[in-house]
């Protein structure tokens, strides 16, 4: 008997592939530029997705108590400022790539936030956590590069305690098809060659910016995340659409 799975196929970038190849291609991507993932991050968006990161604080509000999971969390950017913001709680960083989680661990903050941080390496579609286990879960730039988002989405509401919150920052599609045009000549000219530059890797950031334009528009996603189980969906734009905050709660 034939394995559906075998048939089915996914995009990697403007590529499509065996939905079984996308995991392994993914994890030797972020293998290859952990090391400078951080620094290539601030040099791609002029340092915004600092200010996105704060905006996605600001509209969580952790608080003393709460248990974050931090999916695809890499180097603990989302991790750190959630435990500054509240001191008492805890968070787990779960990442498909041993290699960030490392990169991550080398960071002043993480020796600082020790005993209330946790590295897992895990895949977002088969989380090795019980059922509800946790207060939020936060996933930054790292649900496009899932192989089975609508997968992704469900791991998310199984592990979410009841009245637990999911909030997804992602690049998304500017509403203005010139404005889009102009930040697509950006994104396919430049970032390539800043990744070569500066991680040694062009093909990677390549991969990246094709993510990006593959990665379904705002309503769509919010949609999916709806279909997944959660309610009060919604979303907000930021830097007119480069990226998006979407929000939902496990009611």
């Amino acid at each position: 008997m034939t394995n559906d799975n075998e048939k089915r196929t996914t995009h990697f970038g403007f590529t499509d592939i065996p939905e079984d190849e996308k995991a392994g291609k993914v994890h030797g991507i972020f293998t290859n530029v952990a090391s400078k993932y951080d620094i290539m991050n601030d040099v791609m968006s002029g340092g915004i997705h600092r200010v996105w990161k704060d905006a996605m604080m600001d509209w969580l509000a952790p608080r003393d108590g709460q248990r974050l999971l931090d999916v695809a969390g890499g180097t603990g950017d989302v991790a750190f400022r959630f435990l500054k913001r509240a001191p008492g709680a805890t968070a787990t960083v779960c990442d498909l790539t041993e290699g960030m989680l490392i990169e991550g661990r080398k960071r002043a903050e993480a020796e600082a936030l020790a005993d209330s941080l946790d590295w897992i390496v895990g895949d977002a579609m088969a989380l090795p956590f019980e059922d509800a286990t946790f207060d939020r879960y936060t996933i930054s730039f790292g649900i496009r590069n899932v192989t089975r988002v609508d997968e992704a989405l469900s791991e998310a509401f199984r592990v979410l305690k009841p009245g637990g919150r999911l909030m997804v920052l992602e690049f998304s599609q500017l509403p203005n098809a010139a404005m889009q045009k102009a930040y697509d000549l950006y994104s396919f000219n430049v970032i390539p060659k800043m990744g070569q530059v500066i991680a040694g890797d062009s093909a990677s950031y390549q991969y990246l910016v094709e993510s990006i334009r593959k990665f379904p528009d705002q309503d769509t996603f919010a949609d999916m995340i709806r279909t997944a189980g959660f309610e009060q969906v919604k979303y907000r734009n930021l830097t007119m659409g480069v990226a998006a905050l979407h929000s939902g709660w496990k009611i």
